[in-house]
């Protein structure tokens, strides 16, 4: 089974999900949540499902949980205190509400971690709101769950499939979630070169090709123009995919560092599997133009497999319903396709980071 935990119950996280579970007759998901939040999810959005409790003691162990999910239904675990009305307004997020989505996740991670379930799945949480409920520090997914897992180097993807417009590709983040005057300090050569060897391990196991080809974004304008815009990339991009090339060389083809309108542009057009950026709006900008809605955010170097939709709460159309499931649809098929490469039960990290 995979572990969803739903995201903030005032946003869309929690009708995307059961939309994505009815949507695809996905059974063998166990989400995380407030019961009542799932019950009227599925409610508004007019779906013919009933909703079934999961107790504690039967998420004690996989065989329990396996025993405790039969039939067809939704089945919801709630840790934690039930949420009042109030707290759980359409729109209006809480700080209860707060609390609460930052326990479904780290009950979901618990999970994994256990093996209890063979992935987490996330719904979109908001930042601000989760800080508002007491969680001073949290910046965001990616650095809450490398802190849950007890790792330091993990990367921020989104994972493109193919479709009409383009072809698939995976871009992976050197950095994420900092203000932009602290980038360039955050942009070590390390990193890049952890970065590299993580999105390299993942591409070349999703896409069963023994060697896969990626081009690395530079930091500067023109890709810092020969040290003209800065000189980065000669100082630490250049030395870093040397470096890569020496450990990994046998499973990638690696180009660059280009401009970054460059780099994705050979992604679109097939040209390259995966782009390296240097840090968060480089990826994002690109991948939302080209993606919003259907990329799935993949954290490389956990332990376990987690995957997550690449939009927001979108608390101005939570109220409304509609909200579109792609997101999530894809975010679950990555799990399932990640679990069955490395296998159940053992490391994620065979694949991600070795």
């Amino acid at each position: 089974m995979l572990a969803l935990s739903v995201g903030c119950p005032s946003g869309i996280g929690p009708e995307v999900s059961v939309r994505a579970l009815l949507q695809g007759r996905v059974r063998d998901v166990l989400l995380v949540a407030d019961f009542d939040v799932v019950v009227r999810a599925v409610e508004n959005a007019g779906l013919d499902v009933a909703v079934h409790r999961v107790s504690a003691n039967a998420v004690r162990s996989a065989a329990g949980l396996a025993r405790a999910t039969r039939g067809d239904a939704l089945f919801v675990y709630q840790p934690g205190p039930t949420l009042a009305e109030k707290e759980r307004v359409l729109g209006t997020p809480s700080v209860a509400g707060g609390r609460a989505q930052l326990l479904w996740v780290d009950t979901a991670c618990e999970l994994a971690r256990a093996r209890i379930v063979s992935a987490m799945v996330t719904g979109p949480v908001s930042k601000e709101v989760v800080v508002r409920g007491g969680a001073t520090g949290f910046i965001g997914h990616t650095e809450h769950l490398a802190k849950l897992c007890g790792v330091r180097d993990v990367t921020m993807a989104f994972a493109a499939e193919a479709s009409r417009e383009r072809n698939a590709f995976t871009s992976a983040l050197v950095t994420t979630h900092l203000a932009l005057a602290d980038v360039p300090h955050a942009v070590t050569a390390k990193r890049v070169e952890t970065t590299i060897v993580h999105l390299a391990r993942f591409l070349t196991t999703i896409s069963r090709k023994k060697r896969c080809r990626v081009v690395i974004a530079g930091l500067n304008p023109h890709a810092g123009e020969h040290g003209q815009f800065g000189r980065e990339e000669l100082t630490r991009i250049i030395p870093a995919m040397t470096r890569a090339t020496a450990k990994i060389g046998e499973q990638i083809t690696l180009s660059g560092p280009l401009p970054v309108e460059h780099a994705f542009r050979l992604a679109q057009s097939g040209s390259v599997d995966g782009v390296v950026a240097m840090y968060h709006d480089q990826a994002t900008l690109a991948m939302k133009l080209l993606s919003f809605g259907e990329a799935v955010n993949v954290t490389l170097g956990l332990p376990i497999v987690r995957t997550s939709v690449d939009h927001g709460t979108a608390y101005d159309l939570a109220a409304r319903g509609g909200a579109d499931p792609g997101g999530m649809v894809a975010a679950l098929a990555l799990a399932r396709r990640m679990t069955k490469a490395h296998g159940d039960g053992s490391d994620a990290r065979d694949i991600m980071s070795r």
